[in-house]
């Protein structure tokens, strides 16, 4: 059994992935800010937590972080003003990660957008910009970091049932889909198989098992 943190636990995705490590027998924590969400991330079998990830310094989550072993980022602004997409998106997941290594937490997995990578092609007056600007500035700091870490990156998410399979995106042109529940499932392999450390897992709806699909 490993002590697993998601951070952004009330999100759509963390909803989901929460009961499958609870499944697979590990004991979870969920953090989120909102109170009022206590009662529905506990019916998850994660044990909630409150904190404001935002307003939390590098030395205070590694104190939260202490005793873990790995770390999963589903945290986000959600959209909204550019402020608070860049002081999650970007500021509060790169402390995370530095948390993470000085609490001695080498797992590190994120949840994050298909198309945040150099040339991305929104320009600065876009509204989109700060949250793709984040997310790739986040990445490349943890792909650049000594942790064992792994990049679960879809493109549109949708609400759709499960249906326990994906596919790699090699180049990600055209716009794809695939189901958060999916998503989910594709975290909870991953923590699974140490053969995804190091790698970014692009990933749509598709026709490939998980499993098979995370080690290709």
């Amino acid at each position: 059994m490993s002590k697993i943190m998601i951070i952004g636990g009330h999100g759509k995705v963390a909803l989901r992935l929460a009961p499958l490590l609870v499944a697979n027998g590990h004991k979870v924590t969920s953090i989120f800010r909102n109170p009022d969400h206590r009662a529905e991330v506990a019916d998850t079998g994660a044990t909630p937590e409150i904190h404001d990830i935002a307003a939390l310094s590098t030395a205070e989550m590694a104190q939260l972080m202490q005793g873990f072993d790995a770390i999963v980022w589903s945290a986000g602004a959600g959209g909204g003003a550019a402020e608070n997409t860049y002081a999650i998106d970007r500021d509060a997941s790169m402390r995370s990660m530095d948390a993470a290594k000085d609490a001695g937490v080498q797992r590190y997995v994120m949840m994050s957008y298909l198309r945040p990578r150099a040339g991305h092609g929104v320009a600065k007056d876009q509204g989109f910009y700060p949250y793709i600007e984040s997310k790739r500035i986040a990445d490349d700091y943890l792909r650049e970091s000594s942790l064992d870490y792994t990049i679960v990156a879809g493109d549109i998410l949708t609400l759709d049932e499960p249906t326990g399979k994906i596919d790699r995106v090699l180049i990600p042109a055209e716009t794809t889909y695939v189901p958060r529940a999916d998503v989910a499932a594709t975290i909870a392999a991953v923590l699974e198989d140490d053969s995804t450390i190091g790698t970014t897992l692009d990933i749509c709806g598709g026709e490939t098992p998980i499993a098979e699909a995370i080690k290709s």
